[in-house]
């Protein structure tokens, strides 16, 4: 005959089955049952909290938990304590962890992966309720086999390391819980755990702390990137016409970013040729502060946030080459390219900057690195450890060879940071225009690389060498489950106890 299991909210009549089935779970702690009275009032002051597995309408185990302020308590707390000495008079409503009190399956329906579907479950309830986490002491029963020769955090790491087996502490280490802290006198009749107990935390990674309805941060965010086609513009006014006609177009898609690319504002330099590639390009550096005012306003009006790609500005008499992202709301912030091209000294005499930060937007936290800056992993690295979950490459390269450089490093910082990168390019020719004779681009939304996201880690991409734009949807939550549960999870499991990368610019 086939089982019929069920996970569901915990009543008043299951308690007979409940006491059966927590009494040959404790064999080992005779006595230890809940009453009647007690699983009564707890199922008052928190019903959805407590929850029972059964297998042919038969309680065979359940969950038990209350809500804390965890504030109140601390690290440093026993069992009777938490639970108010059994009264869960600890119970707040509005407090910000899910505590559990209780898990236990009938040791005739172990093996069936039942404490696994009440885990969930439970986990289920505290990213339902926008709690921070879950907390609870886990007993760890088989460490009486080893009192007399380990410690019991060497008991501990050996459980965690999979040297030994511990029915209750391996289940939890492999349910995603962490051990903060080792308790003393937790349950003290604990004999089996010699009075210990690990302190055991999960996460809740959809957590936001004091919600704002109004102004909260979207989890699908839509991109769009403009693959710019060099021609001669004749003048300033000309020029902006055409970043307004993008600017325009992207926006009635929808996009929270615009993107342009790397020196999209070369053509400007025709005004210059009469004058060498430095005297030309610093020329064309007067425009940068009025464009920059430009896009500002376009992303008040067109209420879409914009990453200016970059242009070359003069501070303090030296060169450099700077992106803008204005934001929709009339703020804006600058990122100047920290590694200057071999050609970019040499013909125009840029220098590199010496600052990296996160910006943040209404979007989320994103990075700007320009086109060869993302050939260098340490910088996106930095990026990544400081919440970067969008970084965008406004690029300009001349042929397939130099493309594919951006392309492929670009797609690595996707995967080793978790991230999603997105590079927007320059295509067509510029004839009159000195150091600038071609463009090569395809324009892509990159992605990391697992289940949830394309098997090729593009979410789309442009037609090679064609004037266009790429409109693309991402999702931010899709990377908090990636770095919580992912195949494989490379921010977490870097080695810093081995190596590390270390911020030496000014900041």
């Amino acid at each position: 005959m086939a089982e019929t299991i069920e996970i569901r909210q915990l009543t008043a009549e299951d308690y007979l089955d409940l006491k059966e089935s927590m009494m040959s779970a404790y064999a080992d702690m005779q006595g230890s049952y809940w009453r009647e009275p007690t699983i009564r009032r707890l199922m008052n002051l928190f019903p959805e909290g407590q929850i029972a597995v059964t297998v042919n309408e038969k309680v065979v185990g359940c969950a038990l938990s209350i809500i804390v302020d965890y504030e109140k308590y601390g690290d440093n707390h026993t069992y009777e304590q938490i639970t108010g000495y059994y009264t869960f008079n600890t119970h707040d409503p509005k407090g910000d962890t899910l505590y559990g009190i209780e898990v236990f399956v009938h040791p005739d329906f172990r093996g069936k992966r039942l404490a696994r579907r009440l885990y969930d479950a439970r986990k289920n309830l505290c990213e339902r309720l926008n709690l921070q986490g879950i907390v609870a002491g886990g007993r760890i029963p088989s460490y009486e086999k080893y009192a007399d020769q380990l410690t019991p955090r060497e008991y501990i790491e050996k459980v965690r390391d999979k040297e030994i087996y511990d029915p209750t502490l391996t289940f939890q280490f492999s349910n995603d819980f962490l051990v903060k802290k080792i308790l003393k006198n937790y349950l003290p009749n604990d004999v089996p755990s010699q009075g210990f107990a690990t302190l055991l935390q999960w996460f809740n990674i959809y957590y936001e702390k004091d919600i704002d309805t109004i102004r909260y941060q979207k989890s699908t965010v839509r991109i769009g990137l403009v693959q710019w086609q060099m021609r001669d513009y004749r003048n300033l006014e000309g020029f902006l016409q055409q970043v307004e006609f993008f600017v325009d177009a992207v926006s009635d898609y929808g996009s929270d970013f615009v993107v342009f690319p790397e020196l999209f504002n070369a053509p400007l330099m025709a005004e210059f040729n009469q004058l060498d590639q430095a005297g030309a390009i610093r020329g064309v550096a007067k425009y940068t502060e009025a464009i920059r005012e430009e896009f500002l306003r376009h992303a008040v009006a067109y209420n879409v946030n914009i990453i200016t790609g970059s242009m070359p500005i003069v501070m303090e008499e030296q060169l450099y080459n700077i992106s803008y992202l204005c934001r929709r709301d009339g703020t804006y912030d600058h990122y100047i390219k920290i590694h200057p091209t071999p050609s970019e000294v040499s013909a125009w005499g840029i220098k590199g900057g010496n600052e990296i930060k996160v910006f943040d937007t209404d979007c989320g936290k994103i990075g700007i690195q320009i086109c060869y800056d993302v050939e260098f992993p340490e910088p996106a690295r930095i990026l990544a450890e400081q919440g970067m979950q969008i970084l965008f490459v406004p690029f300009l390269t001349d042929t397939q060879h130099a493309y594919n450089r951006v392309r492929f490093c670009a797609q690595a910082r996707a995967v080793e940071n978790e991230c999603y990168v997105a590079i927007a390019g320059c295509v067509g020719n510029l004839p009159k225009v000195n150091n600038m004779d071609l463009q090569y681009a395809q324009s892509c939304v990159l992605t990391p690389s697992d289940f949830a996201f394309p098997v090729t880690g593009v979410k789309a991409d442009a037609t090679p060498n064609t004037e266009m734009v790429v409109i693309a949807d991402v999702d931010l939550v899709l990377l908090k489950e990636l770095h919580a549960f992912g195949s494989v999870q490379t921010k977490k499991d870097m080695r810093h106890d081995l190596y590390g990368v270390v911020w030496k610019g000014e900041q």
